[in-house]
């Protein structure tokens, strides 16, 4: 079984901000697949299926981005996941808006929802999907940056990062990381 998570915030007023790329994309993904997120547990939103004959289990942390990484060690213990099985997909500043980078590992940079995930599971190891979302005019207003409201005339080039994030996810699922990376990256 694979763990297919996408890192965001859980209340509304975060639903269409940059900084949930991440929850974002698990939303297509559990739509495209018709997978129903209304299950709870280790303080996540979860949903299982099944996309290109792999168990799969979605999830969103509701444990705010911050502290993702509670809900994503208690999720990969209680089902005794292996790292290379868990996708962890997130907003980064580093990528162009519209597009993303796939790899298999490395560090959290500057994002505070994958220093988290490292910090509780331990390691770097373990492959990542990064939407892009581009940098603020201003370097010192990062963080109104990606929990501020999106310009309608922004959204459009987001969604194809999202929309990308998905077909990503699914390609890694069918042909493995290394196919999805030559593709994608």
């Amino acid at each position: 079984m694979y763990l297919i998570i996408g890192l965001g915030n859980p209340e509304e007023e975060y639903s269409k901000t940059r900084h949930n790329m991440g929850f974002n994309a698990i939303n297509k993904i559990a739509e495209k697949y018709e997978i129903e997120m209304k299950k709870t547990k280790f303080n996540g939103i979860y949903g299982r299926g099944n996309i290109e004959g792999e168990k799969v289990m979605l999830i969103k942390p509701q444990t705010y981005m911050n502290l993702s990484g509670k809900c994503v060690k208690e999720f990969l213990d209680f089902y005794k996941i292996e790292r290379e099985k868990m996708i962890i997909i997130y907003d980064d500043m580093d990528v162009e808006p519209g597009k993303i980078k796939i790899r298999k590992q490395g560090s959290a940079g500057s994002h505070n929802g994958m220093k988290s995930v490292i910090s509780e599971i331990q390691t770097q190891e373990f492959p990542r999907i990064r939407i892009g979302i581009g940098r603020p005019i201003h370097e010192n207003d990062k963080i109104n940056y990606v929990i501020g409201n999106i310009p309608e005339e922004e959204m459009e080039k987001l969604e194809e990062g999202i929309e990308k994030a998905k077909e990503a996810t699914i390609d890694i699922l069918a042909k493995g990381i290394d196919h999805a990376m030559n593709k994608f990256n």
